[in-house]
């Protein structure tokens, strides 16, 4: 559950509703549920940019239709698909989309009540690190079991990480781990060659992956963060 998103749709995600009249702040039904949540909370939660995403906006609505309705399908099944351990695993282009589709089935999930951890690769690997700190608060096992046992864990970029021995066995740890327990995984990635993407992150892992979510979804067009030329 991240900043800026209310699980009940009254506040504006801060936990509070400002009344214009008196100025006065009263706690949103959502708040009992962060505290609640706040200890387990893993990942950046869906990030701002991210908050409105929707099949009927940019630059979903302008996407392939199959695909879309693919996921709208993945979407509105969402709770057998986690029970289920069933994923989805997107590829492109730079600035083509992939994200918001993965988005949009990281906020399913969340509406459906679901523990879900997004992150970026990079991200991910940089909070296991810190897990070797002194003072972290949190250990390395501690972090692997969340991240093995959440309902739905969303990796973005996945290969924009420099391919060390020790990232390979990372990343096949947590998704091997979550492949024997039948969790979902959203995955994104710009790497659309299947040989490079094993090179990048381990034959092992892409052969997991393809088991959890199947064949990537293909996301092609130019980049939409670019503007048309005139």
């Amino acid at each position: 559950m991240g900043e800026g998103y209310c699980p009940k749709g009254v506040c504006d995600g801060s936990g509070w509703i400002l009344d214009e009249e008196t100025s006065e702040a009263r706690a949103c039904e959502c708040r009992a549920i962060r505290i609640r949540e706040g200890r387990r909370r893993l990942g950046t939660g869906i990030p701002k940019r991210f908050l409105g995403v929707g099949f009927d906006r940019k630059p979903v609505a302008d996407m392939d239709p199959g695909i879309v309705l693919h996921v709208k399908d993945f979407v509105r099944k969402i709770d057998w698909n986690l029970e289920a351990g069933k994923g989805l695993w997107f590829y492109g282009d730079v600035g083509t989309g992939k994200t918001s589709l993965a988005m949009i089935v990281s906020k399913a999930a969340i509406d459906s009540g679901r523990d879900v951890a997004v992150y970026s690769v990079p991200h991910l690997l940089a909070d296991i690190r810190s897990t070797y700190e002194d003072g972290s608060g949190s250990t390395y096992l501690e972090l692997f079991r969340r991240l093995a046992n959440v309902h739905l864990l969303h990796l973005d970029d996945l290969g924009a990480e420099k391919p060390t021995e020790w990232v390979l066995e990372q990343l096949y740890s947590i998704v091997n781990e979550r492949w024997q327990n039948q969790r979902s995984i959203v995955v994104t990635t710009n790497i659309d060659d299947r040989d490079e993407l094993r090179e990048q992150v381990g034959n092992r892992t892409v052969s997991r992956l393809t088991e959890i979510c199947g064949d990537p979804l293909p996301i092609m067009g130019r980049d939409l963060r670019v503007p048309k030329s005139a």
